[in-house]
């Protein structure tokens, strides 16, 4: 049943029915985008899990390129390149908006930030300091922070609120303890009407309170609890036993 409420941007992903390719391409060779037909999203925090390769990247990424923003990341007003490398999957999607439209988008991407930081100092060159796009992101060059604190300066500095955010595994560049601050800048955001649809491994993040979780695997697209998830059980075993999961996965037994 689809969550009701006012501030939603986009409520649902559907693949369009337009027939896919014959014989299988990629990204169709992943299963649960080959068997996808619609997902509801969660109006404030939705997330994608799986494993490396289950094609929730991909899906995400789809997702922005359908909603015009540049592929490797950044608003809408970024149109730069470096690689044209996204797979043809936003062909096939349609996604179905609420009433309300966000007056911020972005699409933060752990891979291609450094990208975006290039992208923010060309456009920069030779412009006075107050029209300068570095502002919105703290006034420092993200290529003078390290990877983590440029990540924590999108999220804190150039989020603006109001609006639609599309994070691809932005625990990447995170310690836990920073883990921990993006998700209170999470919240923060979503309490000024955001919405965030977020692609992750981390346990610490999925734990956000009543958000959707979406399991991507061999069997397709599933909603999942948070306790059910792999990365939780995991990092559960781990912490509570670590001696003997090490145990099993080095063959010390």
């Amino acid at each position: 049943m689809r969550a009701v409420d006012s501030n939603a941007f986009l409520l649902e992903v559907l693949r369009t029915e337009e027939s896919l390719p014959s014989p299988p391409r990629y990204p169709f060779t992943i299963p649960a985008l080959r068997s996808f037909e619609s997902l509801e999203l969660h109006p404030r925090v939705t997330f994608f899990v799986g494993e490396n390769g289950s094609g929730k990247s991909t899906l995400i990424e789809a997702m922005a390129v359908s909603l015009g923003i540049n592929p490797e990341g950044g608003s809408k007003n970024f149109c730069f390149g470096t690689r044209d490398s996204h797979s043809e999957l936003h062909k096939y999607l349609r996604i179905a908006k609420g009433v309300k439209r966000p007056k911020d988008y972005f699409f933060l991407r752990a891979e291609s930030l450094f990208n975006v930081g290039t992208e923010i100092e060309r456009l920069d060159e030779g412009i006075n300091e107050e029209s300068k796009i570095a502002k919105f992101f703290g006034g420092v060059s993200l290529h003078e922070q390290s990877h983590g604190e440029s990540f924590l300066a999108v999220l804190n500095k150039r989020f603006f609120g109001n609006g639609l955010y599309l994070l691809d595994e932005p625990e990447a560049a995170l310690s836990p303890t920073r883990q921990l601050a993006a998700l209170r800048a999470i919240h923060l955001l979503v309490e000024e009407s955001s919405q965030f649809i977020i692609c992750t491994h981390s346990p610490i993040l999925m734990a956000y309170p009543d958000a959707w979780i979406y399991q991507l695997d061999g069997d397709g697209i599933r909603r999942v609890e948070y306790r059910e998830t792999e990365h939780y059980a995991v990092t559960k075993e781990f912490l509570e036993r670590p001696e003997r999961m090490l145990e099993r996965l080095l063959g010390e037994e």
